[in-house]
């Protein structure tokens, strides 16, 4: 059993608009094939419990499905607000690994993303395999603020930030509620297509 922390400085960047669907419920999974400057150029899963950083990077309206579509917030590229608020962390449970469209396919209606999306994905670096991560998500108690750095920057996905943030907070869905979730996920990922 995992020892839970009580604060941490590693954050997981993801696109705002996830981070939101995330901290409301709304989905438990990110599908993640890691950013341009991973170590190696691999995406591995460094820690299991990690903040949410929200990021507005790359984020693209066309990449999501319509209802998610219209919450993006258009900014230049390179923009990055001069203060980022940290209001939840996540527990990866679970990472699985994905290389068929089919089983992609199939998970559809329990993530935030358009085909387009999960196409593009799956055909960069063909080599390597889609990681589907299993967040249980926490808000955190007192929502932090911290200034932005330019070494928050740049397509990665893992960040060291610049202090500690306590893990105190409530989960988002209820354990019996998650727990559905991952057996529905990991049932759809396990059928024979």
């Amino acid at each position: 059993m995992a020892v839970m922390q009580q604060a941490t400085k590693a954050a997981l960047k993801e696109w705002q608009v996830a981070v939101k669907a995330l901290e409301q419920g709304e989905t438990i999974l990110l599908l993640r094939k890691g950013g341009i400057r991973e170590v190696n150029r691999n995406f591995t899963v460094e820690r299991s419990q990690v903040l949410l950083y929200p990021t507005y990077e790359h984020q693209k309206p066309e990449l999501l499905k319509p209802e998610y579509a219209n919450k993006v917030q258009s900014v230049e590229s390179g923009w990055h607000p001069a203060t980022i608020r940290i209001s939840a962390w996540a527990e990866i449970t679970h990472t699985l690994q994905v290389t068929q469209v089919d089983r992609v396919t199939a998970l559809q209606p329990l993530h935030i993303w358009s085909e387009q999306f999960v196409t593009e994905r799956l055909k960069w670096k063909p080599n390597q395999p889609l990681h589907v991560l299993l967040l249980k998500v926490y808000q955190l108690t007192e929502p932090t603020m911290i200034p932005y750095q330019a070494a928050y920057g740049g397509c990665r996905s893992w960040l060291e930030l610049d202090r500690e943030i306590s893990l105190v907070g409530n989960t988002v869905l209820s354990e019996e509620r998650y727990c559905d979730r991952v057996t529905k996920i990991q049932e759809i990922l396990a059928r024979s297509f």
